[in-house]
């Protein structure tokens, strides 16, 4: 289990447009047909990163509690499933299913879309605005595996609630930390 960062990308970037294959409906989604009236969280995870296991039931409940505010959620996998065939798509069928996620559970079999969104870690949380200008990126809260700090899902909370009022987020935004997205070599 390794410790990398997110890369934190620049506040207001433009979300970057993708298709791609969605392992839980069986269809190809898009950014432009899946993004929330509200906002958009799109979140870089996997199957069996510790990090992500530590707080799947908070994404899940996240997800849930702000759906009904217009926030959409969307997660992708991007590692490389030949060599680490726990990530790959039928798995990710299945992990979907077992952790009742309510969103989609896309595919990046090219890995284009983490190097769009620079993005470096599982878990990697990007908070978007209703035109799809990043507002929050980071981590979920402090906890992990084995600190003893409960998992709260605060920092991503608050992000929402920020965008949701339409307030400035003055709160620090640290990185997330997690598994190395596994490129491909």
């Amino acid at each position: 289990m390794s410790d990398t960062p997110s890369n934190m990308l620049p506040l207001n970037t433009e979300a970057p447009n993708f298709s791609l294959f969605d392992t839980v409906s069986g269809s190809v989604l898009s950014l432009s047909e899946l993004k929330g009236e509200t906002g958009t969280v799109i979140m870089f995870i996997c199957n069996h990163c510790p990090f992500v296991i530590h707080v799947n039931y908070e994404i899940v409940a996240i997800a849930n509690a702000y759906a009904e505010k217009g926030i959409t959620f969307i997660a992708i996998s991007s590692n490389d499933a030949v060599n680490y065939p726990q990530d790959a798509p039928d798995k990710m069928t299945i992990h979907a299913k077992k952790e009742n996620y309510p969103f989609p559970y896309l595919y990046d079999e090219t890995q284009q879309i983490a190097k769009a969104y620079d993005a470096a870690c599982t878990p990697d949380f990007y908070v978007f605005n209703a035109q799809l200008k990043l507002t929050y990126r980071g981590q979920l809260d402090d906890s992990r595996p084995g600190n003893n700090i409960k998992v709260t899902g605060n920092h991503l909370r608050h992000a929402l609630d920020c965008l949701i009022k339409n307030t400035e987020n003055t709160q620090i935004q640290k990185p997330s930390i997690g598994c190395n997205i596994k490129w491909k070599r």
